[in-house]
């Protein structure tokens, strides 16, 4: 059997805020306690407008809405009817991955656990793995499912899982959706059937995408092509990807088709290459065909006219902290993704600095947990940000190691 259609129907030790310009050059520190927030929907919804509109550009054909954004900015590289609301078919459930995998990082669903099919996810239609009321899977199992297959039934599961009912489940997605900014998104059900009142659009889409690849474990699902579910019993199913051009497209990595009746052929699609990841979105496409055409010429088209200039690369230590009840006391402070600003194809490079704020910290920090942000600029004026974090997980130091040290610095009469 096969599945490739798809829907048819603490401790208290803290340190001061901290501000660091930083140039190649030189570093400065003063002292500063404010917090500023990134671009929030409103701010990066008239950024969008601000792009160059394309009619009859060759790039969409028969698609009723499509865009095009940089992955790390959201900055808008091409858009056409972004705005307008349409069904969202499967795509609908890259929300529910995003929540999915929110669960995951809490430590509230681990990829190990045994879920149960209940007698209503396992009654789903659409594109499906067949599930039996009551039959067991894992959590790895059950996300292959949804990621590859597009599944409905396993999507439910998780619904149930995670909200108690696929309702409940919705109130989260809809709520996911205002917390990203999302002004043309409404949420009916977690699969994407058609239902009134159940619409997103390209530019939503393409926010919702920019979050779940966050979670950069979503891409040891979504690239997988083909794979088998109950490999040894004698009900082995064989997943094969909705997404084809994880297959065609160099450097393609995700994410998620979508088809009704209502909606057309959809995709929302990441590619990346080199230091640049590319986020595009295509709805109401005539064809599977035609959707997967319009998608290259999308992707196309942002690799030939853009690319990254990376001003500090993820990992590298941009700063180092001495923090005295730290199992280590010198933390080194690195960006969890590279700072980087798009720029033009054949455009000079930009002469970038780079300002640092440090949230107040507290033991311990796990690597990834953020602890700041890492702001760049073009003289004063921000071009991007992102988070910053410790490259290694920070323990607080035990009481033998604390009174070691105390008794260190009164021998050495710096009290």
């Amino acid at each position: 059997m096969t599945v490739n259609a798809e829907n048819n129907l603490t401790t208290n030790e803290t340190t001061t805020t901290s501000e660091v310009t930083t140039t190649k050059e030189n570093t400065t520190t003063n002292s500063d306690t404010s917090n500023e927030s990134t671009c929030t929907g409103e701010e990066c919804t008239d950024a969008s407008k601000n792009s160059e509109e394309k009619e009859n550009d060759g790039i969409l054909t028969d698609g009723k809405s499509a865009i095009l954004i940089e992955g790390s900015t959201g900055e808008v590289l091409y858009e056409k009817n972004a705005h307008d609301r349409y069904a969202p078919a499967s795509m609908t459930k890259i929300m529910s991955m995003i929540l999915i995998m929110e669960e995951i990082e809490k430590g509230n669903l681990k990829w190990n656990d045994t879920l149960v099919a209940s007698t209503n996810a396992a009654s789903m239609g659409g594109s499906q793995i067949f599930l039996q009321a009551n039959e067991k899977m894992s959590v790895k199992d059950l996300f292959k499912a949804v990621a590859i297959g597009s599944a409905n039934d396993a999507t439910i599961v998780f619904a149930e899982k995670i909200a108690g009912t696929e309702d409940k489940f919705v109130e989260k997605m809809n709520k996911k959706a205002k917390e990203l900014g999302l002004k043309d998104t409404n949420f009916k059900n977690a699969v994407g059937l058609d239902e009134a009142n159940h619409y997103s659009s390209a530019y939503d889409m393409a926010l919702m995408a920019q979050e779940l690849v966050k979670h950069e474990k979503i891409f040891e699902y979504t690239t997988i092509y083909e794979d088998y579910l109950r490999q040894d019993t004698d009900n082995k199913f064989w997943l094969v990807n909705t997404n084809k051009l994880i297959k065609t497209y160099e450097g393609a990595d995700g994410l998620k088709t979508g088809y009704t009746k209502e909606a057309g052929y959809c995709l929302t699609a990441t590619a990346k290459k080199d230091s640049m990841r590319i986020i595009g979105v295509i709805m109401g496409a005539e064809t599977s065909k035609s959707r997967n055409e319009q998608m290259t010429n999308l992707l196309d088209f942002g690799f030939n006219s853009y690319k990254m200039q990376v001003e500090v690369e993820k990992g590298e230590v941009v700063s180092r902290k001495k923090l005295n009840k730290a199992q280590d006391e010198v933390i080194e402070i690195t960006p969890i993704n590279d700072a980087s600003v798009l720029i033009k194809t054949g455009e000079d490079e930009k002469n970038l600095n780079y300002e640092m704020k440090l949230d107040k910290i507290k033991l311990p920090i796990k690597k990834g947990d953020k602890i700041g942000v890492l702001k760049l600029k073009e003289g004063n004026k921000v071009l991007n940000e992102t988070a910053l974090t410790v490259n290694k997980t920070i323990k607080k130091a035990n009481i033998l190691e604390l009174y070691k040290r105390s008794i260190k610095t009164i021998l050495s009469g710096n009290i």
